[in-house]
């Protein structure tokens, strides 16, 4: 009778978090180590399909640097990073979104309808989803001087066609979305999956743009996790380097996404079983919540 009580009051404690949010829209950047482990996939498509049937629509932008590594090795290519950002020339391009709009997308879309989903899988090419450009990359140079450095056919979002997004969700479907950007001229762009849900989240205006990662969250300088954090803080963090690497893109992302009308943002540990559940559906949480 005990254990029942405790589950009882565990809806209990969801209750007004799901009457808040249904019929709102919340955009998960679905990677890292949640897309490896077997337990963990089921337990990701468990969550979203749970969140589509309490009225929440969720978009879905999924990584793959992991699987794109492996394949890249296979080739015999090997990648360079300028500040967490994939060099990508023309014969990388092809094997991103080989993996990306191929592999890695029907994987994820395949998990969801296995466990009650509708998802549908799309790239940014489809319907011209995401508009892009050349993305140039701010790297420090001396005394402190900010270069813009050409990384290859690496993009930024221009456009986002929520038209289409819209026409899913009103069918019930959950769009599954491969980062992989279109330019004016056709060519293909390598998105950040980071940067495309920031930008999906924002054009949406979504209620919650929500990260799973492979750390339980942002740390401060002595390594402490911060529960909750201003933007304004997040810069401060980068200067001092406490946020470094590909940990920079996200909180960036995240800042651009609240400054465009996001209401929250949440850099969680996908790590951990119903990652998202805790963190949207309890008093606590188990990540960083960001706020404007």
């Amino acid at each position: 009778m005990k254990q029942l009580i405790e589950k009882a009051n565990t809806l209990m404690e969801a209750l007004p978090y799901i009457q808040r949010f249904s019929g709102k829209t919340f955009v998960i950047k679905y990677g890292g180590h949640a897309m490896a482990d077997e337990k963990l996939k089921e337990s990701f498509a468990l969550d979203v399909v749970l969140l589509k049937s309490l009225g929440i629509n969720t978009v879905i932008v999924h990584g793959g640097g992991p699987q794109i590594n492996e394949t890249l090795k296979r080739y015999g290519i090997v990648s360079e990073f300028v500040r967490g950002m994939r060099v990508t020339d023309a014969e990388t391009m092809q094997v991103v979104e080989m993996v990306l709009a191929g592999q890695v997308n029907k994987e994820v879309v395949g998990y969801l309808n296995q466990h009650g989903g509708r998802a549908v899988g799309l790239s940014g090419r489809d319907g011209t989803l995401l508009l892009s450009k050349k993305l140039l990359q701010e790297v420090k140079g001396e005394n402190n001087t900010v270069e813009l450095v050409d990384i290859g056919y690496v993009g930024d979002v221009v456009k986002v066609n929520t038209d289409l997004i819209s026409a899913l969700q009103n069918g019930r479907y959950i769009p599954v979305i491969a980062p992989v950007g279109v330019g004016p001229e056709g060519e293909s762009y390598n998105i950040n999956a980071d940067l495309v849900a920031g930008r999906v989240a924002a054009a949406l205006n979504a209620e919650k743009l929500i990260l799973l990662t492979d750390i339980n969250g942002v740390k401060d300088t002595s390594g402490t996790l911060l529960e909750s954090l201003s933007v304004a803080e997040l810069h401060r963090l980068i200067d001092e380097e406490a946020i470094t690497g590909g940990m920079i893109p996200k909180v960036i992302c995240c800042a651009d996404a609240l400054k465009e009308g996001v209401k929250k943002a949440h850099i969680i540990d996908g790590r951990v079983p119903h990652a998202v559940l805790l963190e949207i559906f309890t008093d606590v949480g188990i990540g960083t919540e960001i706020t404007k």
